[in-house]
C-alpha cells in the first residue's frame, strides 16, 4: 500500500492498471464498459463513482500506458554521459521498449494518435501533447549538445527531432502492421546514422 494515498486514489490506479492494455489493444472505442468491468471486478457503479465516464479512463490510462514507455526511455538517457550518448540511446533502446509494448498492445502515442484523430478531440491532443514533449525534449538535447561542442554547428535540431520520432514512430507501426520487429532494427539503424552525422 503506497503511504500517503486515499482508498479513492488507489482505487483509480488499480481501475488504470487493470484497464491499461485493454484500451491500448482494442483503443477507446473498442473498449467497452464490461471489458473493464471484466478486468476490474469492479461494478459500473464503482467505476463511476472514480471516473467520471469511459473518456476519462481512457485519458487515464493514455498517460499511464505513455508513462511506462517515457520511463524506460528516460532510466536509459540518464546514464548517457554525453549529449551524442543521449540522442543514440533513442537508436537502441526502442527495440526494447518496442518489445515490452508490443506486448502490451503497441506504442500509446501511436495507437491513440490514430484511433482519435478528428472522432476523439481530448485524446488526440493527449497524443500531441506527448508528441510535443518528446521533440521539445530532443530540441534542447541537440542544442546543448551543440553548446557544449558535441554536434556541428548549423544543425536544424527541430528538424532533426522531428525526423528521430518520426522513424520511430513509422518503425513502430511497420513492426506491428508486418509482426516484424527486424524493421525496427532498419529504423533504428537509420537514427543513428542520423545522429553520427550531425556529430561534431
Amino acid at each position: 500500500m503506497n503511504v500517503g494515498t486515499t482508498k479513492a486514489e488507489r482505487t483509480r490506479n488499480f481501475i488504470i492498471e487493470k484497464t491499461a492494455e485493454i484500451f491500448n489493444r482494442k483503443g477507446y472505442a473498442g473498449t467497452s464498459m464490461s471489458d473493464i468491468t471484466e478486468a476490474t471486478g469492479l461494478t459500473k457503479g464503482s467505476i463511476y463513482g472514480n471516473f467520471e465516464n469511459k473518456e476519462e479512463v481512457a485519458l487515464a490510462v493514455f498517460e499511464y500506458n505513455r508513462s511506462l514507455v517515457f520511463n524506460t526511455v528516460q532510466a536509459q538517457l540518464e546514464k548517457a554521459e554525453t549529449y551524442f550518448e543521449k540522442l543514440m540511446v533513442y537508436g537502441r533502446v526502442y527495440r526494447d521498449v518496442i518489445a515490452n509494448v508490443g506486448d502490451r498492445g503497441g506504442c500509446p502515442i501511436l495507437n491513440t494518435a490514430v484511433e482519435a484523430d478528428d472522432t476523439n478531440v481530448p485524446l488526440r491532443l493527449s497524443a500531441a501533447k506527448a508528441l510535443f514533449s518528446w521533440k521539445k525534449n530532443i530540441v534542447a538535447m541537440i542544442e546543448k549538445g551543440t553548446e557544449a561542442g558535441e554536434f556541428r554547428q548549423g544543425v536544424n535540431a527541430e528538424q532533426m527531432a522531428v525526423s528521430i520520432i518520426a522513424l520511430i514512430e513509422g518503425g513502430v507501426m511497420l513492426s506491428k502492421v508486418t509482426n516484424d520487429y527486424g524493421n525496427m532494427d532498419h529504423v533504428l539503424a537509420t537514427v543513428q546514422a542520423l545522429v553520427r552525422v550531425i556529430k561534431a
